[in-house]
């Protein structure tokens, strides 16, 4: 009994370092939401320039996406995180020092790519080191590390802005609010990097690349303490190794035609930004602003948004693994689309101020907050950490690196669409004709869960 606790908290301590790619993945995602403004004042930018600034970093998250399961297929999946790590170091203190929008953007596509290599891998890394019967709990502490990642930056950019007056207004030594905001995150980055020196390689990739005795060792040390071998003939079977994983593995030669599991994973990947919840994340100070907020009351709004989605994915993690992937998506894309549809109807129905944004009675801000809210519970108790969850562990090992990248692709590339354009879909149709775009998709996600998805409670990933 003692050496199983022994082994499942070094696995917990395991999942807890690489989940800190996720922290950084949610803080250099949510960091901008707090300094759009800002930066838009500091560059000169129009809103098409404003929302390439803002959408710039998920150019270089789908390319960090596409090749960081190749890299991590030819050098590890620690070594693809140190050097994850380091390119967020570059970002982050890049973004705070650049003085224009071209510099500003190439410091935040770096920053891109190593958010996209860390969506991707840190998952792929979980799941292959953790045990079957835990491993959909273990593996929502990656979108659990993400929503913490939003919080903490959204709590840094209110707390930040409120020392200074405003995301302009200069803060110490001659520096402006929002540039201490993207050098928050340094903290965390450094002790990503510390941390990725004390775990193993993934056993999985150790085996691929013919190291079977490090392999049992790693397996002995976490889960497999009495059939390492064993398991490492099992993983062996499954990787096929007459040759390396590779992008050729997501064609079926028999069927000509691409393996109908990727598909379902593109599909999963593409529905989790389509139903908007990046708007939240990205631009929800500027939403509550057009909504009629002011900036610190928009600020302080995220603040508790971020929370709420902490609690959800709190709630995700102890469910997962008992109630099981598919009701789960149904449950939360269910939850999403009514209030979503309460979101366009408010939005719809306010009257436009004078100032050009929307005029909110104290009954229909009070509807939007709660409606916003309770959105934010569905996406963290289902689409939020669940697609994290299926995309770990719904691939073959032999397919798995190549099809984490297709889906990671798609993800960013809808973020990218859905960022994007959300500008200009509040400047020509208005809140509630954009939220009327994303209630249709979270009802389309609802009978994609139901139709499509596969359950995979339980399975071991060799039976996948």
């Amino acid at each position: 009994m003692q050496k199983d606790t022994l082994h499942l908290n070094r696995v917990i301590l395991l999942t807890t370092v690489a989940a800190l790619g996720g922290f950084l993945f949610g803080y250099d995602s949510g960091v901008i939401n707090g300094t759009v403004g800002a930066i838009q004042k500091a560059f000169g930018a129009n809103d098409v320039a404003s929302g390439f600034n803002v959408a710039s970093m998920l150019l270089g998250c789908a390319a960090g996406a596409f090749f960081a399961g190749r890299i991590a297929d030819r050098f590890g999946r620690r070594t693809a995180l140190l050097s994850a790590a380091i390119l967020f170091a570059v970002s982050a203190w890049g973004s705070g020092i650049a003085d224009n929008s071209m510099a500003f953007v190439i410091y935040r596509l770096i920053g891109g790519f190593a958010v996209g290599a860390a969506s991707v891998i840190s998952p792929a890394y979980i799941s292959e080191i953790a045990p079957a019967h835990l491993r959909g709990r273990l593996s929502t502490l990656q979108q659990m590390a993400i929503v913490l990642g939003l919080f903490f930056a959204f709590l840094a950019n209110y707390l930040i802005a409120n020392a200074s007056g405003g995301a302009s207004e200069v803060l110490l030594w001659g520096f402006e609010a929002w540039q201490f905001m993207f050098w928050m995150e340094l903290i965390p980055i450094a002790l990503f990097f510390l941390g990725l020196f004390f775990i193993p390689e993934s056993p999985r990739y150790l085996v691929a690349i013919g190291k079977s005795e490090e392999a049992e060792a790693v397996l002995a040390s976490i889960s497999h303490p009495h059939d390492a071998k064993a398991k490492v003939a099992e993983i062996r079977h499954t990787l096929l190794t007459d040759h390396r994983p590779s992008l050729r593995d997501l064609w079926d030669k028999a069927g000509k035609r691409i393996k109908p599991i990727v598909w379902v994973g593109i599909g999963l990947a593409a529905l989790q930004q389509l139903i908007g919840i990046n708007v939240v994340f990205y631009y929800g100070e500027v939403l509550w602003r057009s909504a009629g907020f002011s900036e610190s009351n928009a600020l302080l709004i995220n603040v508790i948004g971020g929370l709420i989605n902490v609690g959800a994915t709190l709630a995700s993690m102890l469910l997962v693994d008992k109630w099981g992937r598919k009701p789960l998506l149904m449950l939360g894309a269910g939850i999403m689309a009514f209030f979503l549809v309460i979101l366009t109807l408010v939005f719809s129905m306010a009257e436009t101020g004078d100032s050009g944004n929307l005029a909110l009675s104290n009954v229909e801000g009070i509807i939007a907050l709660c409606a916003a809210n309770l959105f934010l519970v569905g996406f963290g108790l289902s689409w939020g950490p669940v697609v994290w969850v299926l995309l770990g562990e719904m691939f073959s090992n032999q397919i798995r690196g190549a099809a984490i990248s297709i889906a990671g692709l798609t993800i960013w590339v809808s973020n990218f669409i859905v960022t994007m354009t959300f500008p200009i879909l509040l400047e020509n149709i208005g809140l509630g004709g954009a939220y009327s775009i994303y209630a249709a998709f979270a009802v389309l996600a609802w009978f994609f869960s139901w139709k499509i998805v596969k359950e995979t409670k339980g399975k071991t990933l060799e039976q996948m």
